[in-house]
C-alpha cells in the first residue's frame, strides 16, 4: 500500500511540474548590452522552449541590459518588450506578438434629422495602433462604401429604414474584419485589421507578401524540357490598362484592389460614367445581368446583356452579348458575342464571335470567329477564323483559319490555312500557306506562292545544263513536298547566246535514302535579241537524282517544252531558231511549239 501511495505522490509531483506553464518558470538571466535576439537565445536554452515571433514587429538588434535572479520568463520579457506587446504560449512555444488594438464602439442614444444615421470611425492596424489610409468600408447587401483618408478616418450615412447594416473593412494586405451597427442611431466606432498572412507560431518575413506576378516553372518530361508559366490571378487588371487608368477614378481603383474578393451579383445596372451608376462606388464588385451604359461604364462583369454608348469596362467575365460603340475592356474571360466600334480587349480567354472595327486583342486563348477591321492579335491558342484587314497574330498553336489583307503571324504551330495578300509566317507549318512570301521554320505542309523560305527546310543551289542554255543557275526552297525555283540562264557560245530566267515548282520523291525523283515545272522568259519579242518557255522536268554525299547530289532527266514566240527572224550573234534542228517539234497552238529535250547537272546544301 505505501509504494502505492508512493507512487501517486511521484505522479502528482510530475504533473505539477509539466503543468508549469513556460512563462511562470523563473530563469535567471544577466546581461549587460548585448542584442535582443541573442537575450531570448539565451532565454530559450535556459528555460528549455521556443520563441515565436514576427521579425517585423521585434528589433532583433537593439541592445538591452537586465540583470534577474528570482523572475519569471514573464516578468522578464514584460522589461524588455513595451506595454504594446503581449506573450501568449502554444505547446512548448512562447509567442511574442502585438498587443492588439480594442475595438470601441461608442453609441449616441440621438436619431439625426431626415430619417438618417451617422456612423463615423477609425480604422487602425492591430499590430501598430497606425491609422490606415485608404481601407474601404462597405455594406454588401446595401452597396454602400466608402474610404479612410490620411488619418484612418471615415463617414456613412444610413437610412433609419434599413432594419440591419453590417459593415466590412477590407484593405489589401489585412484581414477582412465585419462590424454589425445598430440601426437608427449615430454612433462612432473604431476597427482594428490584423495583417494578412501574420500567424501566431509561426515567423512572417515581409517579403512573404509580395508574391511576383508571374513565376516560370520547369519541368522535365520525355521529350525534353517544358517550361510553365504560372501567372498570378488579378481582379484589377483593368484598372491597369491605359483606358481604365484614365477612365477609372483612383478612388475606384483603390476599392478594387481592397475588395478584390467581394463580388455579388444583381440583375440591372444603368449608369452614366463609371463614377454615376445605381449601384454607385460599388459597381466594380457587381456582375449584371442586364447593364445599359448611357456613355460608359465601370462593372464587376456581365451574365446577360451590356449596351455601352460609348465603352463598357467589366473586372471579370461577360458573358453572352456585349456591344458598344467604342470598345469594350474585359479581365477575365468572354463567351458569346462581343462587338466594339473600335476595339476589344479582353485579358482572359474568348470562346465566341468578336469583332472590332479597328482591332481586337486576347491575353489568352481564342475559339471562335474573330473580325478585326486592321488587326487581330491573340496572345494564347487560337481555334478557329481570324479575318484582318491588315494581319493577324496567334502567339500559340494555331488551328483553323487566317485571312489577312496583309500578312499573317501564326508564332507556333500552324495547323490549318493561311491566306495572306503579302506573306505569311508560321514557326511549324503542318497546314497550307497562300500568299506572295511564305515564311515558316519548319514545315509538314503546303506553302503556294512566289517565294517560300523553310529556314529548317529544303534548300538546294543547283546548277545545269539543257538544249536551250548550257549554262543554268536555279536556287530551290521550301520543303520536299513543295518547293519553289528561282532561276536564270544563258548559252555561252558567241554567235549563240540566248538568256533566260524564270520562276517554277517542284517537289521530292524519296526513293531509298540515296535516290530520289524530282518532277519540276517551270516558266522561263527568253531573251534572244529584241525585248519587244515575246518568247515564253515552259518545262515539264522529270529529274533523277544521286546522292553523292551529304552536300552534293548528280540530277538529270526528260524535259517537255512548250515554246511560245513572236519572233520571226534572227537577230546577230544569237540563237535562232529554237529548238535546234537536231529535234523534233510539234505544233500545239498557232505559235506554241513542243519538243522533248533534257537537263543535268548537280546541286549542293
Amino acid at each position: 500500500m505505501s509504494k502505492i501511495f508512493t507512487l501517486l505522490m511521484a505522479l502528482l509531483c510530475i504533473t505539477g511540474l509539466q503543468a508549469q506553464s513556460n512563462l511562470d518558470k523563473v530563469v535567471p538571466l544577466n546581461v549587460n548590452r548585448q542584442r535582443l535576439d541573442q537575450v531570448l537565445e539565451i532565454l530559450s536554452n535556459r528555460g528549455n522552449f521556443y520563441f515565436s515571433y514576427n521579425s517585423s514587429i521585434v528589433k532583433r538588434d537593439s541592445l538591452v541590459s537586465i540583470a534577474a535572479t528570482n523572475r519569471s520568463v514573464r516578468q522578464v520579457l514584460d522589461q524588455l518588450f513595451a506595454d504594446d506587446y503581449e506573450f501568449r504560449e502554444s505547446g512548448n512555444y512562447i509567442i511574442i506578438r502585438k498587443a492588439p488594438v480594442k475595438l470601441t464602439i461608442v453609441t449616441n442614444k440621438a436619431v439625426t434629422e431626415n430619417n438618417q444615421y451617422v456612423v463615423t470611425g477609425y480604422v487602425l492596424d492591430d499590430h501598430t495602433g497606425m491609422q490606415i489610409q485608404n481601407a474601404s468600408i462597405y455594406e454588401k447587401r446595401l452597396l454602400l462604401s466608402t474610404l479612410t483618408n490620411d488619418k484612418g478616418y471615415f463617414k456613412m450615412r444610413f437610412k433609419n429604414k434599413v432594419s440591419r447594416a453590417a459593415l466590412t473593412v477590407s484593405k489589401e494586405y489585412y484581414e477582412d474584419t465585419t462590424v454589425v451597427i445598430e440601426p437608427r442611431f449615430n454612433q462612432q466606432i473604431t476597427v482594428t485589421l490584423l495583417p494578412a498572412g501574420a500567424a501566431d507560431v509561426t515567423i512572417i518575413k515581409p517579403e512573404d507578401y509580395f508574391v511576383p506576378d508571374s513565376l516560370r516553372v520547369r519541368v522535365t518530361t520525355p521529350s525534353g524540357i517544358t517550361e510553365y508559366t504560372y501567372i498570378k490571378q488579378d481582379s484589377a487588371r483593368v484598372e491597369k490598362t491605359a483606358m481604365g487608368k484614365f477612365l477609372v477614378s483612383s478612388a475606384q481603383r483603390i476599392q478594387s484592389i481592397n475588395l478584390k474578393r467581394f463580388f455579388t451579383d444583381r440583375p440591372f445596372q444603368l449608369s452614366f460614367t463609371p463614377g454615376l451608376s445605381t449601384h454607385g462606388k460599388m459597381s466594380g464588385q457587381v456582375i449584371n445581368n442586364f447593364s445599359l451604359n448611357v456613355l460608359g461604364g465601370y462593372s464587376g462583369g456581365v451574365n446577360g446583356l451590356e449596351v455601352g454608348g460609348l465603352f463598357n469596362i467589366d473586372k471579370k467575365d461577360a458573358r453572352y452579348v456585349q456591344v458598344a460603340g467604342l470598345f469594350n475592356i474585359v479581365g477575365g474571360n468572354v463567351q458569346g458575342v462581343q462587338v466594339g466600334g473600335i476595339t476589344n480587349t479582353v485579358l482572359g480567354a474568348v470562346a465566341g464571335v468578336q469583332v472590332g472595327g479597328i482591332t481586337n486583342y486576347v491575353r489568352k486563348d481564342f475559339t471562335g470567329v474573330q473580325i478585326g477591321g486592321v488587326y487581330n492579335h491573340t496572345a494564347g491558342f487560337m481555334h478557329g477564323v481570324q479575318i484582318g484587314g491588315v494581319g493577324n497574330f496567334s502567339r500559340e498553336r494555331t488551328s483553323g483559319l487566317q485571312i489577312g489583307g496583309v500578312g499573317n503571324i501564326a508564332n507556333r504551330d500552324m495547323h490549318g490555312v493561311q491566306v495572306g495578300g503579302v506573306f505569311n509566317y508560321a514557326k511549324r507549318l503542318k497546314g497550307v500557306q497562300i500568299g506572295l512570301i511564305n515564311i515558316a521554320d519548319t514545315s509538314d505542309g503546303l506553302s503556294i506562292g512566289l517565294i517560300t523560305v523553310v529556314l529548317k527546310g529544303y534548300h538546294k543551289l543547283a546548277f545545269s545544263a539543257n538544249e536551250v542554255t548550257n549554262l543554268n543557275a536555279a536556287f530551290k526552297t521550301g520543303n520536299h513536298r513543295l518547293y519553289n525555283i528561282l532561276q536564270a540562264g544563258m548559252n555561252v557560245q558567241p554567235d549563240q547566246k540566248a538568256y533566260s530566267f524564270g520562276y517554277g515548282l517542284g517537289s521530292e520523291w524519296r526513293i531509298g535514302r540515296l535516290f530520289s525523283i524530282n518532277p519540276e515545272v517551270t516558266g522561263n522568259y527568253l531573251y534572244l535579241g529584241n525585248w519587244d519579242d515575246v518568247n515564253i518557255l515552259g518545262r515539264a522536268a522529270l529529274n533523277f537524282n544521286f546522292k553523292l554525299g551529304k552536300y552534293v547530289s548528280l540530277f538529270g532527266g526528260p524535259v517537255f517544252n512548250a515554246y511560245y514566240t513572236e519572233q520571226t527572224a534572227g537577230y546577230s550573234s544569237y540563237r535562232f531558231p529554237l529548238p535546234p534542228s537536231s529535234y523534233r517539234t510539234h505544233n500545239l497552238y498557232d505559235d506554241t511549239r513542243g519538243w522533248i529535250g533534257w537537263q543535268a547537272g548537280f546541286s549542293i546544301f
